[in-house]
C-alpha cells in the first residue's frame, strides 16, 4: 500500500479516531497535531502560537476581508505564513510516503498526487453531540455549541485558503456517515478502498 490517505472531518464525527485507526492498519505514519510541532518549526514561530493562530482566521475573516490596512492584514499576515509553513511540511511528509494526514486541508494541498486518497467524515448532529459527550465529557448544550462553531471555523478556512467548499462531495473520492457505519466499520472501508487505490 502506498496510498496517503488525508481525512477532512467534522467535529464529534470520530474523523481522528477513524484516522488512527487506519494508519494502525497499516503500520503507517499518523498526523495530526503533530503537524502543529513541525509548522511551529518551520515558520520559527512559538507552538503554542501556531495552536492559537492555526485556525484563528476564521474569526476574523470578514474583518480582514474589509480591510486594507492595520490590525486586520497582520491577522491575514500571520495565518498566510502559519498556512504556508504548513503546505511545506504536509508536501515533506508526503514525500516520505504512504501516511495518513487528518485535516489542514491536506486534500487540498497534495491534490496533484496520484497516490491520494481523500476522506470525508461526517455524521448527523445527534450522534455527533452524543459522542462528543462521552468522548469530550462536555454537556449537550456546550457540545452542541462547540460543534456548530468548530463547523464554521473548519469551513471558513478551508473555504479562504482552497478553491474548493469544505465538505462538499466534489473534493473528495470518499465520503462516510460515522454515525451510521460506525468508527471501525469506516476504518475498515478506508483500508479496504486505498488497498486497491495502488
Amino acid at each position: 500500500m502506498n496510498t496517503i490517505i488525508t481525512i477532512g472531518r467534522e467535529l464529534g464525527s470520530g474523523g481522528r479516531t477513524i484516522g488512527r485507526t487506519v494508519a494502525m492498519k497499516f503500520g503507517i505514519p499518523y498526523y495530526d497535531r503533530e503537524l502543529i510541532d513541525k509548522t511551529a518549526e518551520e515558520s520559527g514561530f512559538a507552538i503554542d502560537f501556531v495552536k492559537s493562530q492555526e485556525q484563528k482566521i476564521s474569526a476574523y475573516y470578514k474583518l480582514c476581508m474589509g480591510m486594507s490596512y492595520g490590525y486586520g492584514n497582520q491577522i491575514l499576515s500571520l495565518s498566510s505564513q502559519i498556512y504556508q509553513a504548513q503546505v511545506k511540511v504536509i508536501r515533506e511528509i508526503a514525500e516520505k510516503g504512504p501516511c495518513v494526514i487528518v485535516g489542514r486541508c491536506a486534500d487540498y494541498i497534495l491534490k496533484d498526487r496520484n497516490n491520494l486518497l481523500k476522506v470525508f467524515i461526517y455524521s448527523d448532529i445527534e450522534h455527533r453531540v452524543k459522542r462528543a459527550v462521552n468522548s469530550y465529557g462536555m454537556n449537550e448544550q456546550t457540545a452542541r455549541k462547540e460543534i456548530q462553531k468548530s463547523d464554521k471555523e473548519r469551513a471558513r478556512h478551508y473555504n479562504l485558503f482552497t478553491d474548493n467548499t469544505w465538505g462538499s462531495r466534489e473534493n473528495y473520492d470518499l465520503m462516510l456517515d460515522s454515525g451510521y457505519l460506525g468508527l471501525e466499520k469506516c476504518a475498515d472501508l478506508i483500508c479496504e478502498v486505498a488497498s486497491q487505490h495502488q
